[in-house]
């Protein structure tokens, strides 16, 4: 960690008095994870504290952890740490426990020039909830209807949850690891009835998977 993020989370350790514990980051970013219960005072202190002044809101986004960290391959010949790595859904796991879901704030000091990630894990397990932080920057408020379109995250106290994104009918939340690529509906024109009709969706499902490629197959 570089000298001036160390100093800067020195200084947050000491505002925020236990509030915050520090993530894994490179070495040029703070990142810190808060408790549910504390993630609005801690909002408040980092924006409010002379020396702190994350006065700016710059992106809200949705994590989900299912799967984390599994996969169904066990291989020499292709690496692990690639996109869809084609994981078992009938194997057991703990995609309804709380902690699934987490929200994460990217916040600007304008004045210090110094950045901050905070990550909150959500109470709830399908149906995951945290407060809302529109109290603390107005920006969150569209930032946060997209979470709530695209994960299901419900923001308590938010002025106006509605998807964002999805058309009003969309059913499900389509940024799920559990939400089939294929999606669940297809959409077409039907000349007989002169509109727009929904469908279950006609095509197969499909699981990405890596090409392995076995030295056995190799000539010489």
């Amino acid at each position: 960690m570089s000298e001036r993020i160390e100093a800067l989370a020195r200084n947050v350790d000491a505002h925020l008095e236990g509030r915050a514990r520090r993530l894994p980051s490179l070495a040029d970013e703070l990142a810190l994870e808060v408790e549910p219960a504390a993630l609005l005072a801690a909002c408040r202190l980092l924006r409010d504290t002379p020396g702190l002044q994350f006065d700016t809101l710059i992106d809200v986004c949705g994590v989900d952890y299912l799967d984390y960290g599994r996969d169904q391959w066990r291989t020499n010949s292709a690496t692990r740490s690639g996109f869809s790595r084609g994981v078992d859904r009938n194997a057991p796991h703990a995609a309804a426990e709380p902690g699934r879901f987490a929200v994460v704030y990217h916040l600007l000091s304008v004045a210090l020039n110094q950045r901050v990630r905070v990550s909150v894990r959500c109470a709830g397990g399908d149906d995951p909830i945290v407060d809302s932080v529109v109290g603390v920057w107005a920006a969150a408020n569209w930032f946060e209807r997209e979470a709530f379109d695209l994960f299901g995250i419900l923001f308590n106290g938010h002025p106006d949850l509605r998807r964002i994104l999805t058309d009003y009918g969309f059913i499900g939340y389509p940024f799920r690891k559990d939400f089939p690529l294929i999606g669940n509906v297809e959409v077409r024109y039907d000349a007989e009835k002169g509109r727009v009709v929904y469908e279950p969706v006609s095509i197969e499902p499909r699981t990405l998977v890596p090409r392995v490629i076995r030295g056995d197959t190799l000539d010489g």
